[in-house]
């Protein structure tokens, strides 16, 4: 049926079982009763009476009894049943209707509850009305029975709580409370509603959980002493009871022990658990309850004999899993075996410690303390229950059985530790499966059978290795050891001694036992001479640096290398060791060329120090690459009162640091390790290790050129060699031979010219040996001179610069070689000296003339670094130095840079000519320069007449100086005039030098620099003002002036000759660059000049000024009007050129037209269009400018802004 509850909770459908009993006083509930599966829910009252008269007399006075009776024990739960019966009716004649008697009752009885009043037609008859009147009934029946059950339910819920809620009080007693919860958790049960039912029994479990640990933490309760009394019983759980009466009834008359109360609370968890079909969970359960109940007699000091409780457990872990067995089929089992392994672990661990306990493990089996405690034991198991007594494997029997002998016991124990072993391999769970091994391996070594112990404890070692434990390692150690000396295993006993041995976590005492074993064997005299038992080095000493001498493990082939090593030895006692050897790999380098001396060196440490790892042996998975521990505080409060109940600290990353390594090659360093043997090795014999850091030091003579690896570093102890087999990181040394050389470098950045220039002379002297009398032998350059000081000293230095001699540097020289002799030095040593070189300061020469102040171009035996003006010219000077160490002359190249740039210029004034010579320092020396003086050759009567009169002048560094010289002449002066520019020099700053210095040249030539014309233009304002203004038309006059007769710069094709003069053909071009001045017209023309003096042309034009102020005059061109090359038959006459209006220009003159100005103004082109391709183009050559002077340059014009103009704008220059 469906039952609906209160508060909300979900209805449920639940199965309701009553029974009927016939109505007694003594039977209904009194005060304080808390049975309720007793309980009488709904009374029922039955009548058949027909009859007015009977009712009357008997039957109202019956049902008026019954109900006082109700009241009085408050029972309100009931119902009136009246049975109407066909045959009695038939024998009656006088009876009133059937309605008569039932409305009588309901009127007696049932005036506020018709309902509780049900007609029940001839029950026994099977008819349609006789149905009905039964499911009437039955509806009825269940409706008031549910609501009964119901209501009394909740009201026993209720005064359970009540009852609970007085735990503080003193006299409540928890045997009493548990009867009542145990009453609703039957109710629950019989409603087959059996999770509701285990949530009352776990209610219980927790509540007296809690009560054991406040009494652990000092705050017990009077009515735990009960459950104190001394253990006399350890039959172990039973579970094939649904419910075990006799456990029951002790528990209600308080005299049951803990493990009797465990074990009846258990039991009826287990039997509701296996009804929720749920066995697993009675696995796990009944494991947490195993291991809680040992903790709870510990809290509780409960008296317990010594095996008594291992017993129990034993007897607990086998009931659970048979009760499990009993109900799962083998597929089951065997796929849940994960929830089942822990109780067979459990089972497995409990019957050891009955066979240590019993003596049945020992070598000589048990004595007469070990039987009487058997005796004991098995006598606190009791009689064997009758449930399990036809059971050939019953609990009972077998652990009676493994107790009886040692044969038994060894038989059962291993059973059960395989079958474990196997159960936890089988569901992966290998760090347990290790564990059971090692408890095997104990098990083994106590019945003397070494061989089989040695498998189970190298696999739990090799577990606590994986996973970093300290002390189970150690200990397993020890067991290792024992079991390896047993068998006779000595090169792996050694090994594990070792180990031993440095472990910090034994005593003193133990450590110095395990390494009297090691020194005892290694004294002992072999039996096979040259054998070696080869263990390795990181349990007997660790390697911590390496020190180098010299630091950057260079040594040239003869020289002599120190190595020093720290080895910390972990030995707790002094160690004498016969030799120490590293064995040393050779390698030639497959690229030698690249190792010298001086790319050894620079690719080298510097210290020479190399630091070693500290080594991790015993922890192969580094502490350090697991995650940190993530530790929280936990804080566990009441609902109540949210006071603290309990607190802690709890592992968020368990699982994490927990996690099994897995691993498919052993932990433990492998024994067998090799021991190379090989021609080159360093040895150092006779050393005594002491406890902690020890200094040791290798030295060896570099033989042969290569390279040398340190592989293996081995020390033997009698015929026991520890070999570190790999010394990581890699550490090498180089072995060099080295040809001599020679090595020249400027003391300077760069070598300047004209000056005395400090260069350093290298010799490494490699293999050779330098003998008195070798010399080096310098080819003279022709620009360049070796100066020979004559204190200059040449030193020698070893391969590691330390200085061993010096003497004095001889040297000869004469007009094609300069010898240099050597000081004697050895091989692999260093010779150096240094000479002052000086290279002439000559500037380069140049062919033509330059007016602007731009860098001449060099020439071809000077080289330009960078194309940009203001860098210094360079020139290289080679000199071929012969070595007495090769037959091969040595070539070098010294780079001497000129540290001035010196530009020159023409400079006019009417027909007065002047030089103008620039002189830039571009070095970052200050000079002092001296007699400048300008030669123009002997074979001219021009003289140059200086304008510095200063014979000494300072020039700083990226400074310039400027000398001007006046020519004059009193015949016609040359086309080209070659000059020669000297000047002497010094650096300013340095004092009287040694050797006198050569000045500083630079030649140049002057073409063309006398005056033939003068320009001269002028600017007049409009007629009828005074000042010119924007805007307005002005007259501009230019006056073309020869100033001299024919001479031979005018001898060219412009020249005509007619009978009276000879006139040459000029193109003037007006040109404002500044577009101050607009030209009107034309703003060009060709004129035909008479060469006579002071022939004048004169040619007239308008301007108009565009803005006001004082304006520059405009530019007035020359230019020569030369024919075309090829020959004509007529000439044209100036004005058809004019017209043309095509000229070509020659651009090889200092200055050209400016084609933009010309075409705005429509005038010459400066360059051909091709236009008229059938007429010959004339062309321009512009006249040089020392051949022309402008007169007017310079001269400025005032210009005034015009009346009507708004903005005023104005040109100031």
């Amino acid at each position: 049926m469906e039952w609906r509850r209160s508060y909300g909770r979900a209805p449920k459908m639940i199965h309701l079982e009553s029974n009927f009993v016939q109505f007694k006083e003594e039977l209904l509930p009194k005060e304080g009763n808390k049975a309720l599966l007793t309980f009488p829910f709904l009374h029922i009252y039955w009548t058949e009476c027909c009859d007015t008269e009977v009712y009357k007399a008997t039957v109202k006075d019956d049902l008026t009894k019954w109900q006082n009776v109700l009241k009085a024990h408050s029972s309100v739960d009931w119902l009136i049943v009246i049975v109407e019966n066909d045959a009695k009716k038939k024998n009656k004649t006088n009876i009133l209707p059937r309605t008569s008697i039932v409305d009588k009752i309901r009127n007696d009885f049932c005036n506020k509850q018709s309902d509780r009043c049900v007609v029940l037609s001839d029950p026994l008859k099977d008819s349609s009305r006789t149905q009905e009147s039964w499911n009437a009934f039955l509806t009825k029946l269940r409706t008031l029975l549910l609501m009964s059950f119901t209501k009394n339910l909740g009201k026993f819920e209720d005064d359970m709580r009540t009852l609970r809620e007085k735990r503080t009080e003193p006299g409540w007693s928890f045997c009493e409370y548990f009867m009542v919860q145990e009453e609703l958790a039957f109710v629950f049960e019989m409603l087959q509603q059996f999770e509701d039912a285990l949530v009352q029994y776990d209610e219980l479990d927790a509540l007296f959980s809690q009560y054991v640990v406040n009494f652990g933490a000092g705050d017990g309760a009077n009515w735990l002493t009960f459950f104190c009394q001394p253990v006399k019983s350890w039959n172990g759980l039973v579970l094939r009871k649904p419910i075990d009466m006799e456990k029951r009834e002790s528990i209600q008359r308080r005299e049951a022990t803990l493990l009797d109360l465990r074990s009846y609370l258990f039991s009826r968890q287990c039997t509701l658990l296996l009804f929720l079909q749920r066995p697993w969970e009675v696995a796990q359960r009944a494991l947490e309850l195993l291991h809680n109940c040992v903790q709870e007699l510990k809290l509780l000091e409960v008296s317990v004999p010594p095996g008594a409780l291992d017993c129990w457990v034993f007897l607990s872990c086998l009931e659970v899993l048979q009760r499990i067995e009993g109900c799962c089929d083998r597929a089951q089992i065997d796929s849940n075996i994960a929830h089942t392994v822990g109780l067979w672990s459990y089972a497995t661990e409990k019957l050891k410690s009955l066979g240590y306990l019993c003596g049945l493990v020992s070598e000589k089996g048990p004595n007469s303390e070990d039987l009487n405690r058997t005796v004991d034991l098995l006598a606190g198991l009791g009689a064997e229950r009758p449930e399990t007594a036809n059971t050939a494997q019953s609990p009972y029997k077998k652990l009676k059985e493994a107790l009886s002998s040692v044969e038994a016991f060894e038989k059962h124990y291993l059973d059960l530790s395989h079958a474990t072993i196997e159960m936890y391999t089988s569901i992966g769970r290998i760090r347990s499966a290790k564990f059971v091994g090692k408890d095997l391996a104990e098990f083994y070594m106590r019945k003397k059978a070494p061989q089989k112990a040695e498998i189970y404890l190298q696999g739990a070692l090799k577990n606590y290795l994986a996973e970093g434990w300290a002390l189970p390692i150690t200990h397993t150690r020890k067991q290792l050891a024992e079991c390896q000396k047993h068998l006779g295993q000595i090169e792996n006993y050694l090994q594990t001694s070792s180990l031993l041995a440095s472990d910090r976590h034994l005593t003193e005492e133990e450590r110095r036992h395990f390494c009297r074993e090691i020194l005892d064997f290694a004294s002992q005299p072999s039996d096979s001479p040259g054998h070696k038992i080869v263990l390795p080095m990181h349990s007997f000493a660790q390697l911590r640096d390496l020190h180098f001498d010299p630091s950057n493990a260079v040594v040239h082939v003869g020289g002599v290398l120190s190595i020093e090593i720290t080895m910390y030895s972990q030995m707790p006692v002094p160690v004498h060791v016969e030799q120490i050897v590293v064995n040393v790999h050779f390698s030639i380098e497959k690229n030698s060329y690249r190792k010298t001396a001086e790319w050894l060196t620079k690719h080298k440490t510097a210290n020479g120090i190399i630091n070693f790892p500290p080594e991790t042996a015993p922890f192969p998975v580094s502490q350090n690459s697991l995650p940190a521990l993530e530790l929280y505080e936990m804080f566990e409060r009441s609902p109540s009162d949210n006071s603290l109940n309990t607190t802690g600290i709890i592992c968020r990353n368990v699982h994490m640091l927990l996690r099994r390594q897995e691993s498919s090659s052993s932990l433990e360093m492998p024994s067998g390790v090799v021991l190379e043997e090989g021609p080159h090795v360093l040895r150092c014999s006779l050393v005594t290790l002491e406890p902690g850091a020890n200094k040791i030091t290798f030295r060896t003579q570099a033989k042969e050129p290569g390279t040398y690896t340190l592989r293996q570093l081995c020390a033997s102890v009698g015929s026991v060699w520890f070999v570190l087999p790999h010394i990581y990181p890699i550490v090498q040394y180089d072995v060099y031979s080295q040809e001599p050389q020679l090595h020249v470098e400027p003391l300077a950045d760069s070598l300047l010219a004209g000056i005395p220039q400090k260069v350093k002379f290298t010799v490494t002297t490699g293999h050779y040996t330098v003998k008195n009398g070798d010399s080096l032998q310098l080819s003279n350059a022709e620009a360049m001179l070796i100066l020979c000081p004559v204190e200059s000293r040449a030193v020698v230095y070893s391969n590691t610069r330390e200085q061993s001699s010096d003497a004095v540097l001889r040297i000869q020289s004469s007009d094609k070689v300069t010898s240099i002799s050597l000081p004697a030095a050895p091989a692999y040593h260093v010779i150096e000296f240094e000479l002052e070189v000086l290279s002439l300061p000559s500037a380069p020469a140049l062919g033509g003339e330059s007016d602007m102040l731009g860098t001449p171009e060099p020439h071809r035996k000077y080289k330009d670094k960078q194309k940009t003006g203001h860098c210094m010219v360079t020139t290289d000077h080679k000199v071929s130095i012969d070595c007495p160490w090769s037959i091969y002359s040595t070539v070098i190249a010294l780079t001497f840079s000129v540290p001035f740039r010196t530009t020159h210029a023409l400079l006019s004034s009417g027909t007065r000519k002047y030089v103008q010579v620039c002189v830039e320092n571009l070095s970052d020396l200050d000079f002092q320069l001296s007699d400048s003086y300008l030669d123009t050759g002997d074979g001219t009567d021009l003289q140059p007449v200086p304008l510095n009169t200063q014979s000494q002048q300072h020039i700083h560094s990226k400074q310039s100086l400027f000398f001007v010289w006046e020519l004059k002449w009193t015949e016609e002066p040359p086309p080209s005039l070659p000059c020669r520019f000297s000047v002497g020099f010094s650096p300013a700053s340095e004092e009287q030098l040694s050797i006198s210095l050569k000045p500083y040249t630079y030649e140049f030539q002057v073409e063309n620099f006398f005056t033939l014309y003068n320009v001269k233009a002028e600017i007049s304002p409009p007629s009828g003002m005074e000042y010119c203004r924007t805007g307005s038309l002005c007259s501009l006059e230019v006056l073309i002036t020869r100033l001299s007769d024919l001479l031979e710069v005018d001898k060219d094709e412009a020249l005509t000759e007619s009978d009276e003069h000879f006139s040459t053909k000029l193109m003037y071009e007006v040109v404002d660059n500044s577009s101050n001045w607009a030209v009107c017209g034309k703003s060009c023309g060709v004129i035909s000049m008479p060469v006579a003096a002071e022939a004048t042309h004169r040619v007239h034009m308008e301007v108009m000024p565009l803005f006001a102020g004082y304006l520059p005059l405009p530019d007035v061109r020359l230019f020569k009007y030369l024919p075309h090359h090829s020959a004509h038959s007529s000439q044209l006459d100036a004005d058809s050129w004019i017209e043309n209006d095509s000229l070509s220009v020659d651009k090889h003159g200092d200055e050209q037209p400016d084609g933009s100005s010309l075409g705005s103004r429509g005038s010459v082109h400066s360059v051909c269009s091709g236009e008229h391709k059938g007429l010959p183009m004339p062309r321009l050559q512009a006249l040089p400018a020392g051949q022309v002077f402008n007169s007017s340059s310079g001269t400025q014009v005032l210009v005034i802004p015009s009346q009507d103009d708004h903005v005023l704008e104005v040109s100031v220059t």
